[in-house]
């Protein structure tokens, strides 16, 4: 049995999620970025997509204008680590603790499924909230956005925060809400 979603306004009723899409500057690939809209757009996001190619002052100058709840880095090229790493540093520096929540996901290296564990490692330690490389990535970034969807707030700064979610998403998805690579393989 499946039960209606509140209608628009009830009190029980969220905004949508919005969502900054992009790829990091080197990587051309539209289709992953297609597909991503795709999906946010069918689970109830409102999505932006900046395409393929970003540099990062365009990333940067979209997130302070938008001011979106998630941003999105999708990157097949196999150099989305290397991207990714500059570009999100930049992004908390800019916006250090009031930021939104970051993620990447994709073909971030190039050695395939080799250096997964050490790159989503190197990669949450950059200020990534969560990492989603290897062939259940979507099913996780599912599950990811919907711990986003229940919880709605700022991304977490301390441990105060990360016991807040943990009473409403549970032990787990409050570790993946507060950047600890447990999202990560």
């Amino acid at each position: 049995m499946t039960t209606a979603p509140p209608p628009p306004g009830s009190p029980t009723a969220r905004p949508p999620v919005s969502v900054l899409l992009s790829s990091v500057s080197s990587d051309s690939h539209t289709w992953n970025l297609v597909y991503l809209e795709l999906l946010l757009t069918e689970l109830g996001c409102r999505v932006h997509n900046l395409g393929p190619c970003v540099p990062d002052h365009l990333l940067l100058d979209a997130c302070g204008t938008l001011e979106p709840d998630l941003v999105v880095l999708s990157s097949v090229n196999g150099h989305g680590a290397l991207d990714g790493e500059r570009v999100v540093g930049r992004l908390r520096a800019q916006r250090v603790s009031s930021g939104p929540r970051v993620v990447i996901g994709g073909m971030l290296g190039t050695q395939g499924g080799a250096g997964e564990r050490e790159r989503a490692r190197r990669l949450t330690a950059a200020g990534f909230d969560a990492v989603f490389e290897g062939p259940d990535a979507v099913v996780r970034f599912r599950e990811y956005l919907e711990l986003i969807r229940l919880i709605r707030s700022p991304r977490p700064a301390g441990a105060a925060d990360r016991a807040e979610a943990a009473e409403t998403a549970g032990a787990t998805g409050a570790a993946a809400l507060a950047g600890t690579g447990a999202m990560a393989r």
